[in-house]
């Protein structure tokens, strides 16, 4: 039996990163070490809140949560509670809360994982890459126990907050500047595949009648405010599908700059032309999907959900 995968998780619930985490939280191919929120979606005491409830959901509390930083790193904070509601959760009336979040912050929870672990660890950032800043900037010394890093972020080909910026690189670019730039090995998953990864509507209504679990994704993604096409994109569950099928995804290695001013603030550009980086990359970039063989794979991940929330009771 192949060794599971160990995982830091660094979301902000927010709809999309609740599926991610529900997969996440029940895949047999997957050790969550550590998930830990963030302020983006919505705030991150909300967001917190809402990784305690999945985990509580799916009786996962084994896993610690914490919560990280309040606001990027050098803007003020705005959410995207448009699109994902007040609470970033709503569709589903969730129990009231029985566990709360360990009393170490993200970025101390992050350093004792790291530190603890036999083997460099993956990390998957779904929500702005703030705590993932903070962290290199206050510990650079746990990077080598850093196998690589999967992001949800970015693109190139267009924005979804102004013409340039995607959202997570948008709400703190300054923090995805140190990202880019850490030397870390990172794989961009944005808007040029996650536009395409959608889940149709006829299937977000099919999923409801697919045990407890088909009716909580169900609820949550009707109440997301997104849509693309005749269905609604699943941005943040492609970092979970590339670690399971990579194959899945065109991917091109590209050298990345975050622009951290000015109107195009947020844009995460690549150097085609090779004017400036000098042949060297820094980033793995999903540019293309099998968009049918995403939602076909999703579709037969609830029954699996919904067995290991059964055994998990």
């Amino acid at each position: 039996m192949a060794e599971k995968e160990a995982l830091i998780l660094d979301m902000d619930p927010g709809i999309d990163d609740a599926v991610a985490l529900s997969i996440a939280l029940t895949h047999s191919e997957f050790d969550l070490k550590l998930l830990t929120g963030v302020a983006g979606n919505v705030s991150v005491e909300k967001t917190t809140a809402n990784l305690l409830k999945l985990e509580e959901f799916f009786g996962r509390t084994d896993i610690p949560v914490a919560m990280g930083a309040k606001a990027p790193l050098k803007r003020e904070f705005k959410d995207a509670s448009y699109i994902h509601g007040e609470s970033g959760m709503p569709g589903y009336d969730f129990p009231a809360l029985t566990h709360q979040p360990i009393t170490k912050d993200a970025i101390e929870a992050m350093v004792e994982v790291l530190d603890n672990a036999e083997q460099a660890m993956t990390i998957v950032a779904t929500g702005a890459y703030t705590n993932i800043a903070l962290l290199l900037q206050q510990h650079p010394e746990v990077k080598p126990k850093i196998k690589r890093l999967i992001l949800m972020g970015g693109s190139l080909s267009g924005g979804n907050v102004s013409s340039v910026a995607e959202f997570n690189v948008f709400t703190d670019p300054d923090a995805a500047d140190i990202v880019f730039q850490s030397g870390l090995d990172i794989t961009m998953i944005g808007l040029d595949v996650t536009l395409k990864a959608l889940l149709s509507n006829q299937s977000i209504k099919d999923i409801a009648k697919m045990g407890e679990v088909g009716a909580m994704i169900s609820g949550v993604m009707t109440a997301y405010n997104d849509a693309e096409g005749d269905g609604k994109p699943m941005h943040d569950v492609n970092t979970i599908l590339y670690l399971l099928h990579p194959e899945f995804f065109t991917v091109e290695d590209h050298m990345i700059y975050v622009i951290t001013e000015g109107p195009a603030i947020g844009g995460t550009i690549s150097d085609f032309q090779d004017r400036w980086s000098s042949g060297q990359k820094n980033s793995h970039v999903a540019v293309d999907i099998d968009a049918k063989a995403f939602e076909d794979w999703f579709l037969t991940e609830i029954p699996k959900m919904n067995a290991a929330k059964a055994a998990n009771q």
